[in-house]
């Protein structure tokens, strides 16, 4: 007799937490049995090269419900997060974050404000940002502001990447054309009704962030270029300041030569090099981004590779699309 699909899916994308998984799955698992409902939990191991898989496979034993999920390759956060998203099976799905920052008595709440009042995403909201430094703070808030002003209003701010989403919500991401895409700006651009849970975002529990500052400036990167031109505008626009520039330059030599002042200095031919240069070279750089990507399109290579999925009624192998 096949088991009963889930009410609930959480998805846990992890690279290299071997010291925070047994808090994790303590802490987790009394949430959701607490629920009284069927729930799995996938597990993404996102080719952890320390211990985790051995750590996962030992805790599976003792939590029939834990699904392990390994992918062939580290592929990066957003793609084992959208793997796990890709095979979960449950009428709601939740993503977590292993490092217990985002704590996982919030889940009951979001489950219950999506069933009363009908929402297809429920937002995980950080009340505040205390926990973190003064720079994450103002990059953060640079971040979700420029955000907003592209994708919309329906960006919440300070929410990242712990959200409940409807099996509905699921199906119309698995719909989408994008092999890589930025969940926490494709998910509010879907348009489904959505509402927000707050909470206090605490330490990391154990182990190191995997997030480090390449990685946010990867991020921000990939959204601005994902779901705007506006970089290409400002290209246009700094073109057209060049040209008004050596426009007033022209004027300004001419003016000179009938004055007879004339006296060649380096400093102007200098400074307009440089500017020109500058401009020329921000303007390929903006372009480039862009080439970049089509260029990964055309390519058409999967983000991630499943390698081997515990559940038993599942496909070996496997890729997203």
């Amino acid at each position: 007799m096949a088991a009963p699909e889930p009410a609930l899916s959480v998805v846990v994308p992890i690279y290299n937490e071997e010291s925070v998984l047994p808090l994790l799955v303590a802490r987790l698992r009394g949430v959701l049995d607490a629920l009284g409902e069927p729930y799995e939990v996938v597990a993404v191991d996102d080719g952890s090269t320390d211990h985790t898989a051995v750590a996962l496979l030992a805790a599976r034993r003792q939590w029939p419900q834990l699904r392990v999920l390994r992918l062939r390759r580290n592929s990066g956060h957003q793609p084992a997060l959208l793997a796990g998203l890709m095979r979960a099976r449950g009428a709601h799905v939740v993503s977590i974050d292993a490092d217990l920052q985002d704590p996982p008595e919030t889940i009951a709440e979001m489950l219950r404000l999506a069933r009363e009042e009908d929402l297809d995403i429920v937002y995980g909201v950080r009340a505040d940002r205390r926990a973190d430094t003064a720079f994450k703070r103002w990059t953060a808030s640079v971040y979700y502001r420029l955000m907003r002003r592209i994708v919309g209003n329906d960006v919440p701010a300070h929410a990242g990447d712990f959200r409940l989403l409807s099996r509905a919500a699921v199906e119309a991401l698995r719909e989408l054309p994008e092999r890589a895409p930025v969940l926490r700006l494709v998910v509010p651009w879907l348009g489904f009704p959505s509402g927000e849970v707050t909470f206090e975002r605490g330490e990391r529990a154990a182990g190191r962030t995997k997030y480090p500052l390449s990685r946010m400036i990867a991020l921000a990167a990939d959204s601005v270029t994902s779901f705007s031109a506006a970089p290409l505008r400002v290209a246009t626009w700094l073109g057209l300041a060049g040209v008004a520039v050596c426009g007033v330059l022209v004027v300004v030599a001419v003016v000179a030569f009938f004055l007879g002042a004339t006296v060649s200095g380096w400093p102007s031919l200098y400074v307009a090099i440089l500017f020109l240069g500058a401009v020329q070279l921000l303007c390929l750089g903006l372009l480039g981004e862009y080439v970049a990507r089509i260029y990964t399109a055309v390519q058409a290579r999967p983000p991630y590779y499943v390698a081997e999925d515990s559940d038993a009624t599942a496909s070996i192998v496997d890729s997203y699309r």
